[in-house]
């Protein structure tokens, strides 16, 4: 099945929208191809500021519709606790949220950016999403990241080569609780490593320290910034520590 295809069965859907590779690409097609598509956008503690930004750039230069919603997903102790499956919990309130605002606006129909390359059968999100039967265009289409990408640049999309991201809870080991304070300290490292050039990166939390783990072609950039790095971030945390094995 060819996208132009999807969106002729269903021309008139909702969209759970991130502002990443996958969805946008998703409303960009979608708007494409005249269908009735109204974005959302779930605002909550583990999504840093600049996604936010990112979603609604995206959707300003498509002239997307685009609604956000805000979720308090720390008051849910089944997320706030952190257990292996806290994604599902976590998907299951998010998609639910947009499920719901979707009914009353009329949408029937919820899709989402899972793509061909993801994996599916070990993910816990995707237990959430097949449960409220959520449709995933882009896997039923064959649509690997890769050539998303490459369409995406063909579009004209600022998103193609944005770095994969994922949200700010899974920086903070399982079963270790999730907070506020974790959340923003995690934030607000990672949004000063970004300002000094590192694309493809996490600050992760270990116990009160953090572990930097980049790509091997960004250690040159640790180097060079060792000391500022070690600055900034050694306000938030007691050590800085750097993992010597490059990001896949």
């Amino acid at each position: 099945m060819k996208l132009e295809e999807f969106f002729k069965k269903y021309n008139k859907v909702a969209l759970a929208f991130s502002g990443g590779v996958d969805s946008s690409f998703l409303l960009y097609s979608a708007i494409k191809n005249n269908v009735d598509v109204c974005a959302y956008y779930v605002k909550s503690d583990f999504q840093p500021q600049f996604e936010y930004e990112d979603a609604l750039n995206l959707a300003k230069n498509l002239n997307a519709n685009l609604k956000v919603l805000n979720a308090d997903v720390l008051d849910n102790e089944d997320i706030s606790k952190n257990p292996i499956d806290r994604c599902y919990y976590c998907k299951k309130e998010i998609f639910g949220k947009i499920y719901d605002e979707a009914k009353k606006d009329g949408y029937k129909i919820l899709i989402d950016g899972t793509n061909f390359s993801d994996e599916y059968d070990d993910r816990p999100g995707m237990r959430a999403k097949d449960e409220l039967k959520v449709l995933s265009p882009l896997r039923e289409c064959k649509l690997t990241k890769n050539e998303i990408r490459r369409l995406s640049k063909e579009a004209g999309l600022f998103t193609w080569d944005k770095p994969s991201y994922s949200c700010l809870a899974t920086r903070i080991m399982t079963d270790v609780p999730i907070t506020k304070k974790k959340l923003m300290r995690t934030e607000k490292s990672e949004d000063f490593m970004r300002k000094l050039g590192f694309t493809d990166f996490r600050v992760r939390n270990i116990g009160d320290d953090a572990k930097i783990e980049v790509v091997s072609s960004e250690f040159d950039l640790v180097i060079k910034y060792r000391e500022d790095i070690l600055k900034e971030l050694s306000k938030y945390f007691k050590k800085v520590l750097l993992d010597l094995e490059a990001r896949n």
